[in-house]
């Protein structure tokens, strides 16, 4: 497929980085013309929870602009927020390649969000019709799951500040621009992310602030390479970041 089709069915793709351009053009690079021409757009609003466990699977969804996090009620109803996602994946693709007919988490825009859906009967049309899109799906589900269960051993592993400090770490190497990393939420949301109480958030925050390995701006928590990297020695010191 010329990616010219892709732009057509998705222009706003020409607006967004060039990494996110990069990530549709490999995912829809085999993909047939009838399959963009059943994209259906949606403006979603900042806050809005777009994907609720237990609904049908019925819709795929493509974040085109904006970022989503993945939140899980399922203890006393607490929000944990426990993913941020940073790549273009199919929202209800991992329900298709297990065959669940409803969807197995919740997922909630942070920003203003332009998303592009797919009903799944097209969605499924085409992954059986192309294996390399297929495999390409599966890989991507994957890898995903690798990585969300590493992640949720180590957490498993380190206590209070350390455990912050992980936390950190990810959020700088995911999501810091020109070496700076404004870390979003207030200390509950901290808190629901690591599932550390409040009370140890804020003895962590106190810690890293008194190390100068973290910065306050306002409201916000800033963090500059130089801080980045000591963060990620305190991380390096209890677990082996290089595998």
């Amino acid at each position: 497929m010329e990616y010219k089709a892709l732009y057509e069915a998705l222009p706003f793709l020409k607006n967004v980085s060039r990494e996110r351009r990069e990530q549709f053009e490999e995912y829809f690079k085999s993909a047939p013309l009838w399959l963009l021409d059943a994209f259906q757009i949606e403006e979603v609003k900042k806050g809005t929870v777009f994907v609720r466990e237990g609904e049908p699977a019925d819709t795929i969804f493509f974040v085109v602009k904006g970022s989503i996090e993945a939140t899980d009620y399922r203890v006393y109803g607490t929000p944990y927020d426990y993913m941020r996602f940073d790549k273009v994946y199919a929202h209800g693709g991992m329900e298709f390649i297990m065959d669940l007919n409803t969807y197995m988490t919740n997922l909630r825009t942070l920003t203003d969000c332009t998303v592009a859906k797919l009903p799944r009967a097209t969605f499924e049309k085409w992954m059986y019709s192309d294996i390399q899109a297929l495999k390409h799906e599966a890989k991507l589900m994957g890898g995903y799951l690798l990585e969300e269960g590493r992640n949720n051993r180590l957490f498993l592993f380190m206590q209070g500040a350390d455990r912050l400090a992980l936390l950190f770490v990810d959020r700088y190497e995911r999501y810091s621009k020109n070496g700076i990393l404004y870390v979003k939420g207030g200390r509950q949301s901290l808190a629901d992310e690591t599932g550390l109480c409040v009370k140890s958030i804020s003895r962590g925050v106190k810690k890293f602030l008194e190390e100068g390995l973290i910065t306050k701006e306002g409201n916000q928590i800033m963090i500059d390479e130089g801080q980045y990297e000591g963060l990620k020695e305190i991380v390096s010191q209890k677990v082996d970041l290089g595998h």
